[in-house]
């Protein structure tokens, strides 16, 4: 029988900054089982003063003052091993929910990062007021956006032979991916380098678009829930994502132009693969039905992925 299981970030259960396949697992789980799963969002420099009304829980506070910093920014829930998951197998994450979790979120521009850096070299840190019950984010300036939560971060432990990673730059185990359409109703599968996969997650955004150019989003705290399955041997090499109108492929390179053509070149193989037709005749679908996004254009390694309604696919 498939268990339900709570995951509430704190001090035992976060990691900052780091993805390695030595950081041990906080919740092992049955593959089929759900996750209601928290996370936590802001450095010190990211918090918002007692002037404006907000509030930070107890738990972000001795996150900061008791978890060590790790080389990136972000803060990640988990590791989650999933009893079974080996090396070749695939991780399928079902994004059943996903909740706001807090009154305020925050944004940041940095100097000498973002897509305009050099038009915009002072940085700075503003936040915006979160409605949870109605789905709402109020811009400092007065401005309403409907909220559309969704984890910014989703990975598995890399390579253990490739040893600690950043949570900056997104790789094959995925990371921090930063691709809006995952959010409720969208599943994720992951390569698994690693005995139980070690999932973590992280990166909470209420709102992006699609480049990420000043380099955040809207951060904040989420709630999500997650059921986690595996895919036997599978053999799979790199994240790809479905919902319930679309397939999506992804990849993440340095040179844009490369994630793109990697990305369509992963497309062109899925549409092979599920749909039957001939390599040619996949490139020429991509090319009149299929649409190709930039993701994020500031993680280092920069994001692009292919959509294409599943409608399209003929069925074998």
């Amino acid at each position: 029988m498939a268990r339900s299981h709570n995951l509430i970030a704190d001090t035992k259960t976060v990691h900052r900054g780091t993805f390695d396949a030595r950081i041990p697992p906080v919740l092992t789980i049955e593959s089929g089982d759900t996750v209601v799963v928290t996370t936590l969002s802001a450095n010190e420099n990211e918090l918002p003063d007692g002037t404006q009304g907000f509030t930070v829980s107890p738990q972000h506070r001795e996150v900061l003052a008791r978890v060590p910093t790790g080389l990136g920014p972000h803060f990640m829930t988990g590791p989650i091993a999933v009893a079974g998951a080996m090396p070749g197998d695939e991780l399928i994450i079902e994004i059943l929910a996903m909740e706001l979790a807090q009154d305020w979120g925050w944004n940041a521009i940095r100097t000498g990062k973002g897509t305009l850096a050099d038009d915009f070299p002072q940085g700075r840190v503003i936040h915006a007021g979160i409605d949870q019950k109605r789905g709402l984010i109020k811009m400092p300036w007065g401005l309403e956006l409907k909220a559309h939560p969704f984890f910014g971060i989703i990975g598995v432990a890399p390579q253990p032979a490739d040893g600690p990673q950043t949570s900056i730059v997104p790789r094959a185990f995925g990371g921090n991916i930063d691709n809006k359409n995952l959010g409720a109703g969208a599943t994720l599968h992951l390569p698994v380098f690693n005995p139980g996969a070690l999932l973590s997650v992280g990166d909470g955004h209420a709102a992006q678009g699609d480049g990420e150019v000043c380099l955040t989003a809207i951060e904040t705290a989420l709630r999500g829930t997650l059921r986690i399955g595996i895919g036997k041997n599978t053999r799979l090499t790199r994240p790809f994502a479905e919902t319930a109108s679309h397939w999506i492929t992804m990849s993440f390179e340095e040179d844009l132009d490369r994630a793109a053509q990697d990305a369509v070149r992963e497309m062109v193989g899925l549409i092979s693969s599920r749909g039957g037709l001939s390599a040619a005749d996949a490139y020429t679908l991509c090319s009149i039905a299929a649409d190709v996004h930039v993701t994020q254009l500031v993680n280092v390694n920069k994001g692009a992925h292919v959509m294409l309604a599943k409608s399209l696919l003929p069925a074998r």
